[in-house]
């Protein structure tokens, strides 16, 4: 047989040309792609004809039932009981409400009057002392009255959010939406309040509090979408409240609306204590989440609000559950504040994240407004949650902050000069007023405040709970609170930057002496000075006392020795041997022992191998110290010796002079940049105090490089070969940080300088 006609296909007759076989079943292929996708085209034809199908068939029934509704309330107005108002009013009312408006999110003009009708008719009922009238009796009756009652009742309740959410006076017909809004949040207040109901009697307040409670569950949930009603309302509002005001009817509605809604947000929390350790209770901690999430992040939230409403808002009942809900699902939160739609908020606005609004909020709400903190504010956990927002701030920032923002503009070639400067200045504009909410933090009475409870050791509230939420404010809390500050101050102020947390942190009394008692406990374990080694044997040595007459006399060798450095330096620089010596306490020798002395072996491996507790301290120490020798005069530093005494500023200057060394050697990332700027700005000016006026020994400045210094030729070299290849995003590590040669030259003994 032919190798050609073997692979070939007859296909019906001999008229018909024959084709391969792989041309045959691509072809057959094809054909069952084509039926198939017919056949989906077909289904989904079919599906799409039958949901518009229903959608229309569903809006002529409402809209017949629309009409009907309104004949049957004009006519049957005075044969109104609890059950006709059930199945009669609320049943159809319901159906059509949401096919004609809820569905649409849209309030429909025709809809307006028939909710208008509807609600008037069961503020009446509720209103009403006769149990057969009152429409929340129905919530003690039977089980399928108590069933249809609870579903109802949800039902109107989202029906007044979604009311809330779309009341705006800019829109055409807002008159009737502001009218309309008043009515709905009016009836949700009663139908929420055990007292607004008339006709109960003793034996049916146990129902009735079992229905409220549900009812206060579920507008707490995301189900009744009640908080994210309200902040759609309050972030409509002007920040000033006043600026609103055009007419005393307009001043009274919009006070009547936001009151109303505040009330609203605030019921779920009074129903409960939020103890969690009580599993029940869990589920209404859902309010306070929903509260955090939805309300506390709104720009100026506190600012938006008549300052009638702000003390309801800084209650402990309020205040307190929504730190420890905070606190126990931060990371969920946390999380859910960074994926928060932004879509509405103007530009200038979405420089600052939701977790940027939720920090001032809360800081705003919990200090008053005389100078002081609100009355049985839970401390720790007010200092615990601002730490979390502010860390979590500060991420934000390095990561896709708007300093990212910015240089993404001045990159962008095709956004002209005039754009660019006009979205900066809105965002300058706009941290300069977001740093005004930073105020209280600023003031001496809050700092104050923090360090008199620590000293005292009060714990949070959550502590009278459950002891697994045990909390109590540590000087190491206020430490991580103010080095966030600092941050923050720094990268949205950068007019003013950090001064104001400077001036405080450096003139408020004892707190540079917490500070440092704090780092000596962590840098120096043994708790003892550095700089009286010999001391420390002979007290090791005091029951021996021969052995403690050997170390005397050592002790006394030395001091000699000292002595004789001291006046042959005197000498051969001409000073004058009357004056006060402060390096007499000390041992001058350069030699391996005394070396030893100054190196501190916590910092060896600094920034990376010490721990983040003790980075803080050592940033905000260095911060505000360097500060305060700004202003600290000769006379205070030498003679009072304040704040520190010699001895402690010699090992204060032995801790700068370790900690920039070792950090210079080592990796340094972004996240330390903040430490070691402080740290090189700290030591550059304690070594230029005792340039002038001597204070440590010359082994000191030597004592970290003893071991691991290079050739001064190599580290030279090294600096200039950096300083030549580095590229353009190095440049502002290269000249914050610099290199061992520039920053710390005086680790280099001058014999080896040529």
């Amino acid at each position: 047989m032919d190798p050609y006609n073997k692979h070939q296909v007859s296909l019906r007759g001999a008229s018909t040309k024959e084709i391969s076989r792989e041309a045959l079943l691509e072809k057959v292929s094809q054909e069952r792609e084509l039926r198939n996708y017919a056949r989906r085209a077909t289904a989904s034809a079919i599906f799409i004809q039958s949901v518009w199908r229903r959608y229309s068939v569903t809006k002529k029934v409402a809209v017949q039932l629309q009409e009907e509704w309104v004949a049957l309330v004009n006519c049957h107005a005075s044969l109104i009981t609890g059950s006709w108002i059930s199945s009669v009013i609320l049943r159809p009312f319901l159906f059509f409400v949401t096919c004609l408006s809820t569905q649409h999110q849209k309030i429909q003009t025709r809809d307006i009057d028939c909710m208008q009708k509807c609600f008037k008719i069961l503020l009446d009922s509720i209103n009403s002392s006769d149990s057969r009238k009152n429409f929340c009796s129905l919530a003690t009756g039977t089980l399928q009255e108590r069933r249809t009652w609870n579903y109802q009742a949800k039902k109107l309740i989202s029906l007044c959010s979604f009311i809330l959410a779309h009341c705006d006076k800019s829109h055409a017909g807002s008159q009737c939406i502001v009218g309309l809004t008043i009515l709905a949040l009016r009836f949700l207040v009663v139908l929420t309040d055990l007292k607004g109901w008339k006709s109960l009697s003793n034996d049916m307040l146990r129902d009735a509090d079992t229905a409220m409670k549900n009812l206060l569950w579920f507008m707490g949930s995301c189900n009744s979408h009640l908080y994210m009603s309200i902040r759609r309302y309050i972030d409509k509002l002007d920040i000033t409240y006043s600026s609103q005001i055009n007419s005393t009817v307009e001043t009274d509605e919009r006070f009547l609306i936001t009151a109303s809604a505040v009330t609203l947000a605030l019921r779920p929390f009074h129903i409960t204590n939020f103890d969690v350790s009580s599993i029940g209770q869990l589920d209404m901690c859902c309010a306070a989440e929903q509260y955090c999430l939805c309300l506390l992040t709104i720009p100026w939230f506190i600012q938006r609000l008549p300052a009638f409403l702000v003390p309801a808002l800084k209650h402990q009942s309020i205040l307190s559950p929504c730190f420890q809900i905070f606190l126990i699902r931060r990371y969920k939160m946390l999380s859910e504040m960074l994926k928060m739609d932004q879509s509405d908020r103007h530009d200038s606005q979405k420089a600052i994240p939701p977790i940027g609004w939720a920090l001032t909020n809360i800081i705003c709400l919990a200090t008053g407004s005389e100078n002081g903190f609100v009355d049985t504010l839970d401390h720790p956990s007010y200092v615990q949650v601002v730490i979390t927002l502010a860390e979590n701030l500060l991420a934000w920032v390095d990561n896709v902050g708007w300093v990212k923002e910015k240089k993404d503009l001045q990159g962008n070639v095709g956004t002209s000069a005039a754009g660019i400067d006009a979205v900066l200045h809105d965002n300058e504009s706009l941290n300069i007023t977001y740093m005004e909410l930073f105020r209280p933090v600023c003031q001496q009475w809050h700092l104050m405040k923090l360090l008199e409870i620590a000293k005292t050791g009060a714990i949070s509230c959550a502590a009278a709970n459950d002891k697994k939420y045990l909390g109590k404010l540590e000087l190491l809390d206020i430490a991580y609170f103010y080095s966030y500050m600092l941050r923050i101050f720094s990268v949205f102020n950068p007019m003013v930057g950090s001064l104001p947390v400077l001036n405080l942190l450096s003139f408020t009394p004892g707190y540079l002496l917490n500070l440092w008692g704090e780092l000596e406990n962590s840098i120096f374990p043994e708790n003892g000075h550095i700089a009286e080694d010999n001391c420390l044997r002979t007290s090791k040595s005091s029951v021996n006392k021969k052995d403690g007459i050997l170390d005397k006399r050592q002790k006394q060798t030395s001091k000699d020795g000292a002595n004789k450095l001291v006046y042959a330096l005197h000498k051969f620089t001409g000073k004058s041997q009357a004056g006060p010596n402060y390096t007499d306490t000390v041992d001058g020798q350069v030699d391996e022992e005394s070396s030893d002395v100054w190196t501190i072996e916590s910092l060896r491996y600094v920034p990376q191998g010490i721990s983040k507790d003790l980075s803080c301290l050592l940033h905000l120490f260095c911060a505000a110290y360097s500060h305060l020798l700004l202003v600290l005069d000769d006379i205070e530093f030498y003679e009072k010796q304040v704040p520190f005494t010699l001895e402690q500023q010699r090992r204060i200057a032995a801790m700068l002079n370790t900690l920039v060394y070792n950090g210079l050697n080592h990796d340094t990332g972004h996240q330390n940049r903040p430490l070691m700027d402080s740290a090189i700005r700290c030591l550059h000016m304690m070594y230029e105090r005792d340039c002038r006026h001597q204070f440590c020994p010359p082994v000191l400045w030597l004592s970290p490089a003893k071991r691991s210094r290079p050739p001064i030729a190599v580290a030279a070299r090294t600096h200039e070969v950096l300083s030549a290849n580095m590229r353009s995003d190095e440049s502002l590590t290269v000249s914050s940080l610099g290199s061992v040669v520039t920053t710390t030259p005086h680790v280099f003994p001058f014999e080896e300088r040529y």
